[in-house]
């Protein structure tokens, strides 16, 4: 038991990183702040703050509270931030909080932990590839281009399309009231060529964005921070075009009544939202390639977390404002906000602000993922092979393709409802954890230089873990269940490799 537990201390993890195979650092606070808008300024604004605000599966919406509802997330996050900013630079490497876990729990929790952020930034980005596909469609089809239909869905989300049109035909239902999404995937079954009698449908936009961003995140750190920096500010210009147009369009009446279901609907709405928030901690992955880390990171991740609650709460104010909070229920509630009042030219705008708020958040989790594989192998928790560097680009190139290609490949055929409640969980789990690293650490190394102290230890650290825990309970007991499964096959890989050939188990033997 005690092996399984066993630390890695601080001075080691700076050693080992200073010998060995390490990231060459370019970034400065502007960029590491640009990487962290282009992480969390995703699609979360583009299409939960609809669901949020007018409610639907099985919860109240907050209604025009829905500002009340990000200021209530933006403070839980923030705790999460302060711990993480500490850990940050207090330890500049690559591996986030899976390092900071080393450090502080333990090699198993360690273990546990880089497991889980597999969920959040890989799996997580087969999410978000899908939805990439999705607007990327959309605005074809808004230029009047058109596209296959089976080269744009996966084959489950196709079949029961078909299912639900045929069941309305049967019941004597016009299949157009189901809504354009719902006749294309069904068209896409019926127009798929066959082979030996099974249809072909693959979502090619969603496997070929990934595979580009690969191949960018291959030739250099520097390079696809500058791509993420040119993303993220068309993103968030589209955005200021949304608040400073639809500002001229608000009715003072769609505000009355502000909060319709109380405080009930206030935090309802924040769990949802919650993940429009998700970025700022993929920062802290590129710690090692950050040349002043102990001064950056912290920068970098509170001023994006800040400036990214502005931006949406102007979104929240102008939205509720142009469009009564029961009419928002939509994927795209910004275009549909502007459809409604005869705004179709704005509505395309807004779309395409969708397309690059969904390649700057794969891009960064993109960036994120490797560099935690880079890590485990670097402590012999997986194969050599994941720690090794690009001789000319200074880039974890070996895990950065595995990781692209893995999620290329499932983005292309899965659908976006099985893996979307996953990405959840395992998120509000990592920062549970790392703010329990924050209380660990201070109680065992309370000399340690600290260049950023997370404020008010315990609580700040205890407040966050509660905020998480509690928000982690109001997901569904399906949810829990596949975390708990996924959870198991990692613990089954590390008995297997990952204990028998960890280097701090080899050295102390």
């Amino acid at each position: 038991m005690s092996q399984l537990f066993r630390l890695k201390s601080l001075d080691r993890m700076l050693g080992e990183a200073e010998r060995g195979q390490s990231l060459k650092r370019t970034l400065g606070p502007f960029q590491l702040t640009i990487l962290g808008i282009g992480a969390i300024v995703g699609a979360g604004i583009f299409s939960t703050i609809g669901t949020a605000a007018a409610g639907g599966a099985g919860h109240t919406g907050a209604g025009p509270a829905i500002v009340a509802s990000f200021v209530l997330t933006a403070i839980v996050c923030g705790f999460a931030a302060l711990c993480y900013a500490e850990f940050a630079a207090m330890v500049p490497i690559a591996g986030s909080a899976y390092t900071y876990a080393y450090a502080t729990l333990g090699e198993l929790v360690a273990w546990i932990i880089g497991w889980d952020l597999i969920i959040e930034y890989a799996v997580g980005n087969v999410a978000v590839a899908i939805s990439w596909s999705g607007y990327f469609q959309e605005l074809l089809r808004n230029m009047g281009i058109g596209f296959p239909a089976w080269l744009g869905t996966d084959y489950r989300s196709a079949a029961m399309a078909a299912r639900q049109v045929a069941e309305a035909a049967a019941a004597g239902i016009d299949p157009a009231s189901l809504g354009p999404a719902v006749t294309l995937a069904a068209q896409a079954l019926a127009e798929a060529p066959r082979l030996a009698g099974l249809p072909i449908v693959f979502n090619l936009p969603a496997f070929t964005i990934v595979m580009l961003i690969t191949w960018v995140l291959v030739i250099g750190i520097k390079e696809s921070a500058w791509v993420t920096t040119g993303t993220t500010f068309l993103n968030v210009g589209i955005i200021l075009f949304f608040v400073v147009v639809g500002i001229f369009y608000v009715k003072p009446a769609n505000w009355t009544p502000f909060a319709p279901h109380g405080f009930t609907g206030i935090w309802g709405a924040a769990a949802i939202i919650f993940f429009a928030y998700i970025g700022f901690d993929a920062v802290s992955t590129a710690a090692e390639e950050t040349r002043h880390p102990q001064r950056d990171m912290p920068i970098g991740m509170i001023s994006s977390l800040v400036i990214c609650t502005l931006i949406y709460i102007a979104v929240a104010i102008v939205l509720t404002g142009l469009l009564h909070w029961t009419q928002l229920g939509t994927a795209q509630p910004l275009a549909t906000a502007f459809s409604a009042i005869g705004m179709n030219w704005a509505a395309g705008v807004i779309s395409v602000g969708a397309v690059f708020a969904c390649t700057s958040v794969l891009m960064v989790f993109q960036l994120g993922q490797p560099r935690i594989f880079f890590s485990m192998a670097r402590d012999g928790l997986l194969p050599q092979w994941a720690a090794k560097i690009h001789p000319k680009y200074r880039t974890p190139h070996v895990t950065t393709i595995l990781t692209g290609v893995v999620v290329a490949l499932f983005a292309s055929v899965t659908n976006i409802n099985e893996v979307v409640e996953l990405t959840n969980i395992g998120t509000l789990f990592a920062f549970a954890l790392v703010s329990a690293g924050i209380i660990v650490l201070r109680y065992v190394d309370p000399g340690r230089k600290r260049p950023f102290r997370t404020p008010f230890v315990p609580l700040v650290p205890l407040l966050s873990i509660f905020s998480c825990l509690w928000l982690a309970v109001q997901l569904p007991l399906v949810t829990w269940w596949r975390f708990i499964a996924w959870l198991a096959a990692g613990l089954v890989l590390y008995f297997l490799y990952g204990y028998r050939h960890s280097r701090l188990r080899e050295e102390n033997n």
